[in-house]
């Protein structure tokens, strides 16, 4: 799913080949699972890259692990669904928010946006209700409580703009762009849009 929509947002100019890693947590619901990760990622990074003709690196988490690492290893252009949607969130300088299904990542999350040097124009985090694993396993609810979140974020916090946290949410956030009127930023187009960027330069 990430892959397909990663193909649409980049089109035939820049193909794109989907690589699962090997080993790790199966969705990154929590710290631990996302520092089980990175070495994981790195592996696949590297394997991905050892025969040429990769171009560039996608890392599709939005909690980007082993992205810094990525980039000192390869040299290549490489962009994280996390930090690649926040800076284009807060672009334009107005306020925005995060819509996701991970409690258990707030904090990581809200430590990230701090990093990136993005607090002052952060209205804060809005979670599903229910369990991560099964939301995933239902799309339709999966949608109906992001919508809810995301929803909150722009009544409730005052975003202008919401980030919808993960990339396994990727198609309820290209459907929720049709049924909110606040702005969403899919982090997966939002991820690709970093790499066409890095690409021409």
């Amino acid at each position: 799913m990430m892959t397909a929509i990663a193909r649409r947002a980049l089109g035939p100019a820049h193909p794109v080949r989907g690589v699962t890693v090997a080993r790790g947590p199966r969705m990154l619901t929590d710290l631990a699972a996302l520092r089980a990760a990175t070495p994981e990622v790195l592996a696949a990074g590297a394997a991905a890259t050892a025969g040429g003709g990769c171009a560039a690196l996608l890392v599709a988490a939005f909690g980007d692990p082993g992205l810094d690492a990525l980039r000192e290893a390869t040299g290549l252009p490489v962009a994280g669904l996390g930090e690649a949607a926040l800076l284009e969130a807060a672009a334009d300088g107005a306020p925005f928010g995060i819509a996701t299904t991970t409690p258990l990542l707030a904090d990581p999350i809200t430590a990230r946006v701090a990093e990136l040097g993005l607090s002052d124009r952060y209205t804060g985090l809005r979670l599903t209700a229910g369990a991560p694993e099964r939301l995933s396993a239902d799309p339709a609810a999966l949608l109906d409580r992001l919508e809810r979140a995301v929803r909150a974020c722009a009544e409730r916090d005052g975003a202008r703009t919401v980030v919808i946290g993960g990339g396994p949410l990727g198609e309820a956030a290209e459907e929720l762009r049709t049924r909110c009127a606040v702005r969403i930023v899919a982090p997966i187009p939002a991820a690709c849009r970093s790499l066409a960027r890095l690409l021409t330069e």
